[in-house]
């Protein structure tokens, strides 16, 4: 297969940045901006993101089966074209909503307007990532190309999300729709024009070759699998409610609603400094001691925003160093470890299409599990969005900071028991 060259790759890669960009504000954004503007139920918000983001994971092996059957002639393009008005169309309804929408005779329509463009978006989201996904797998199968190709994606990508954070802070939570249009289409212009193409299919692949439904789930048969799949989940959601509920947190809890995007850049690029070092830890220690360590420095930094109040703009800054330091390990490491349990298996060459495609339906389900419980408990505790009451702002930084040290300690202990020495 052809060496692809640099600005082959960037051509390539560019399309990370944004689908990163629609990404982030969906999950971070979105609760804070619908509990401001409609002053709606933050258990009813949470109800929603978790049904709108299940029935997004579950349509993804549907959409991979039908992206198989009909790729041939004109390979992955059309996909991407396909996604385009989905993503655009959605993310504007997501973020402008109709102004006769917060009326009191409609006042149901908001928590209806928020479902449906959230399943046109997570649809064009759905179609555009496996499509893309799929493009840069087919590309080349020479391990040192692949990894070039995976770390330009991510790169962008990584731009992607910093845009997000700091956008919403610099010129206010409108200009997003214009950076993520401006950028989808300039993306996918250089992708579908100037990205090499992947060799053609000799023939259409025909249905009965397509995985049985049985066979989406049988990476569950492999002990090792079972077990990573088990630490994945629950330090997923553990590493999820922080960032549904951080808006709320940097808002009430510390007053500092004028840093948050400056938060957000220096967790995500504290994220990006600290990977080659996670990965340099695992070469030395192996994946599962230094994703031990990483949740083990997450847990210790979120104890500490446990205690902040008002104000604390340098120990919250700090905290964001450190837990994006924490991140770069959960970025970087169960991937790893995950392709060594699909080497163990014998699966290599066989079906690593199954083990990712339940891996992103548990990253998905992560994001949905982690609204749909500490919203309502939020509630349910005696937080509503704005309050100062001191119940409330207790609740709140028992739900950001406490829950998910409980449950990271939870996965650590799964990971410590795993039998995932030897793969």
């Amino acid at each position: 297969m052809k060496t692809l060259t640099f600005p082959a790759l960037l051509g390539y890669g560019l399309f990370g940045l944004p689908l990163a960009l629609v990404a982030l504000p969906i999950y971070v954004y979105v609760p804070q901006f619908y509990a401001e503007r409609f002053s709606l139920s933050l258990a009813l918000i949470g109800g929603v993101l978790l049904l709108s983001r299940i029935l997004d994971a579950f349509v993804d092996p549907a959409i991979g089966q039908w992206i198989d059957r009909r790729r041939s002639g004109t390979g992955f393009r059309r996909f991407v074209a396909l996604s385009l008005p989905l993503l655009i169309g959605g993310f504007v309804a997501l973020f402008h909503p109709p102004g006769f929408a917060d009326t009191q005779p409609f006042a149901g329509l908001p928590y209806a307007w928020m479902m449906g463009s959230l399943v046109v978006v997570y649809l064009g989201f759905s179609i555009a990532t496996i499509a893309y996904q799929s493009w840069g797998a087919a590309l080349t199968q020479e391990r040192a190309q692949r990894a070039q190709l995976s770390a330009i994606r991510e790169t962008f990508g990584l731009a992607g999300v910093i845009i997000a954070a700091a956008l919403p802070g610099v010129a206010g939570t409108g200009w997003l729709s214009t950076a993520f249009i401006v950028t989808l289409l300039a993306g996918a212009i250089v992708l579908l024009n100037y990205s090499p193409q992947p060799q053609r299919a000799a023939h259409r692949i025909a249905p009965q070759s397509i995985a049985r439904v049985a066979d989406l789930f049988a990476p569950f048969r492999i002990m090792g699998f079972r077990w990573l799949f088990s630490v994945f989940t629950v330090n997923g959601i553990a590493a999820a409610i922080p960032a549904t509920l951080f808006l709320f947190f940097a808002n009430d809890r510390l007053a500092l609603p004028q840093y948050a995007g400056l938060f957000l850049v220096l967790y995500f690029i504290a994220g990006a400094v600290s990977m080659p070092l996670w990965v340099a830890a695992a070469r030395r220690y192996g994946e599962r001691r230094a994703w031990l360590a990483g949740m083990a420095l997450a847990i210790v930094t979120f104890v500490w925003a446990y205690t902040l109040t008002a104000g604390a703009a340098t120990a919250y800054a700090v905290i964001c160093i450190l837990s994006g330091f924490a991140l770069g390990a959960d970025l970087a490491l169960p991937p790893a470890l995950l392709a060594a349990v699909i080497g163990h298996a014998g699966d290599i060459g066989k079906r690593e299409g199954a083990y990712f495609g339940i891996w992103n339906w548990a990253t998905k389900i992560n994001l949905a599990l982690a609204a749909g419980i500490s919203l309502p408990l939020l509630q349910l505790l005696g937080y509503q969005n704005g309050s100062t009451d001191p119940q409330g702002l207790h609740a709140l930084a028992l739900g950001y900071a406490l829950l998910p040290c409980a449950l990271k300690s939870v996965a650590a202990m799964l990971l410590w028991r795993a039998p995932l020495e030897n793969v």
